[in-house]
């Protein structure tokens, strides 16, 4: 099992001194904490895709592969990559690109972002929103695997006798996951090409992340791709921590009680109460992390927002400290022994590349 953080690269104010980092402090903190997150011994740093403020990751690939350069051995990941929005064209060179560089390092997560006006801004229609990810993935997915491609379709410009460059190393695409917060599509798409799926699990109750990724284990497993306990499960999740459990109550409240997405709406507490966010002592994440499994089953990756709502850079490496230390060796152990045999391991390139070195026909996936 695969444990990590992701970001949404906000920028936002620290409600306890008023002051915002800057773009450039954002985008170097950012650097930062994936290389502490390599440090402490998590095995994913993922960043997301946003194209206007208060957000600084626009250029994903750029960061990764920056990323890649001074880290030997973090998987580096995506939280979103906005298939509706970017032409797949483009996702195929920029992330095989990618994939060369960080010698197999990296996978990526298909999404449809939060941000409604990125659809004109780049010359698309919101209310095409499942349709532009149902038709840019399925060229992508081709551009990947076939050398030379022929396509037409609704949104994008015809393509004859198209080559993709550089190719996949060793043969093998990048793993994708297709990410979702409330779309049944989305959990369909992914069992119908055996990918993972990733439930953001961050602002929903459990029965709604059950119900997900509940149908797509029965969708993977209805188009042949192996039994629904084989499906490949991502999670997200937050946490913040501190040794005494009302220290991070005291702390975290104003941080809460401000934040763009939530903030001055439910209380800490009834928040808490009704998604995953767990605010107190290392223990208690765990705790709370190794209850998801009740509802979800084995699952393959999961991933900790903890750099968000004005934190101080501080603050987000003490946290990954307290993730590293006290949090993840445990729930590795915990989920390492419960996992029952014929479940799959996370995705990884070396892996994959042993998988489709056995099959003659390659891998699908």
């Amino acid at each position: 099992m695969q444990f990590g953080i992701f970001t949404v690269g906000d920028v936002t104010v620290d409600p306890t001194t008023g002051v915002a980092p800057t773009e450039h402090e954002r985008i170097k903190a950012t650097v930062e904490i994936a290389k502490k997150a390599e440090e402490v011994g998590l095995d994913v740093f993922a960043t997301g895709q946003h194209h206007n403020p208060p957000f600084i990751p626009s250029a994903p690939t750029t960061t990764l592969a920056y990323i890649a350069a001074q880290t030997e051995r973090i998987l580096l990941s995506t939280s979103t990559t906005l298939i509706t929005t970017t032409d797949p064209v483009r996702i195929a060179e920029d992330y095989a690109t990618l994939q060369h560089l960080s010698d197999g390092r990296m996978d990526l997560m298909m999404g449809r972002g939060n941000t409604g006006p990125v659809y004109p801004w780049f010359g698309k229609d919101i209310r095409d929103g499942i349709p532009l990810a149902i038709e840019n993935y399925h060229l992508l997915h081709r551009l990947w695997r076939e050398e030379v491609v022929d396509w037409e379709g609704k949104y994008r410009t015809p393509l004859q006798g198209f080559t993709s460059t550089p190719r996949p190393l060793d043969g093998v695409p990048p793993f994708v996951w297709h990410g979702s917060i409330r779309s049944p599509e989305i959990a369909e798409q992914a069992a119908y090409y055996g990918d993972g799926f990733f439930a953001n699990h961050i602002f929903w109750p459990a029965s709604h992340t059950e119900r997900m990724i509940r149908l797509y284990r029965q969708r993977f497993e209805h188009y042949g791709h192996g039994s629904a306990d084989q499906a490949i499960v991502g999670l997200g999740g937050q946490a913040f921590m501190r040794k005494n459990s009302q220290d991070a109550v005291n702390e975290f409240r104003p941080y809460f009680d401000n934040a763009p997405v939530y903030g001055h709406g439910p209380s800490l507490e009834d928040f808490s109460a009704q998604t995953p966010l767990t605010v107190g002592s290392p223990q208690q994440v765990v705790e709370r992390t190794l209850g998801f499994r009740e509802y979800v089953g084995d699952y393959q990756r999961q991933l900790f927002l903890m750099d968000h709502a004005g934190l101080p850079l501080k603050t987000v490496l003490e946290q990954l400290d307290l993730l590293g230390e006290e949090v993840v060796p445990v729930l590795r152990r915990e989920f390492d022994a419960l996992r029952p045999d014929g479940v799959p391991g996370a995705p990884t390139h070396a892996a994959r590349v042993a998988a489709a070195e056995s099959t003659p026909q390659g891998v699908t996936a």
